[in-house]
């Protein structure tokens, strides 16, 4: 895969909250029953309810608290990650609906074509998902072909959202290095999203569709209240 010239721009979205809307009871459930088999427990209770709040976390990152909060050793943990990772794609795909067109937020189709429309524009994904939920999610959405194979960076990289920007850029530059932090924007609706930005000092566009407003997410470079803003901000960035 030939790298993105450098003077090119490297969007990276976010998808829960960010694009979809409503998508994700079929991959708790995906993850909870794949860490049930996996370490073979009777019984999981939800994130939430042992105190663990999802919103911009990563699938593994959700597991390792899960898990710790029902007693499962930390090297017991990172030993079955993988095999936690390859079931729940196997059972995300099993769950997943047919149809979740309905999920994809307001203005998301139009900024998603609009951007991918102009010359040295690249979308790619950066989120907590696993890879495999990823594509399966977005294409029962209806928007996976805006986002190139083999570019971007999920929750199957990497348990840290703050390493996932590097990857993406890492993934999209070349034999010179990663693709410039100066020409690489995250998107996402999440002070998480903001948080893995800054790690890498990439900027940030914050939408305000999730469960976050605008006053929360004002660390970020530029928040929208929603997608139909995003073609402007992201004019103003990469000016």
């Amino acid at each position: 895969m030939a790298p993105l010239p450098p003077d090119d721009l490297l969007l990276l979205f976010d998808i829960d909250g960010t694009l979809l809307g409503g998508a994700t009871e079929a991959h708790a459930a995906a993850l909870t029953e794949a860490l049930r088999e996996v370490h073979g427990l009777a019984a999981l209770a939800p994130a939430r309810r042992v105190g663990i709040d999802p919103a911009g976390r990563t699938d593994p990152e959700i597991a390792r608290l899960l898990l710790l909060a029902h007693g499962v050793a930390a090297d017991r943990i990172d030993a079955r990650a993988d095999e936690v990772r390859r079931v729940c794609g196997e059972r995300y795909a099993r769950r997943c609906p047919a149809d979740l067109r309905h999920t994809v937020l307001p203005g998301v189709p139009e900024a998603l074509a609009a951007l991918a429309g102009r010359a040295g524009t690249h979308l790619a994904l950066l989120t907590g998902n696993y890879e495999a939920v990823a594509r399966v999610k977005l294409r029962a959405a209806g928007i996976g072909h805006w986002f190139e194979a083999g570019q971007g960076a999920f929750g199957s990289d990497g348990e840290d959202r703050a390493e996932l920007p590097e990857i993406a850029r890492r993934r999209a530059g070349g034999p010179a290095g990663p693709h410039p932090r100066e020409r690489t924007v995250v998107i996402g609706d999440t002070p998480r999203d903001i948080a893995c930005a800054r790690a890498d000092g990439v900027r940030c566009i914050a939408v305000a569709t999730g469960r976050f407003s605008a006053e929360e997410l004002a660390g970020a470079d530029a928040v929208a209240p929603d997608a139909t803003a995003l073609p402007a901000l992201v004019d103003a960035l990469a000016a």
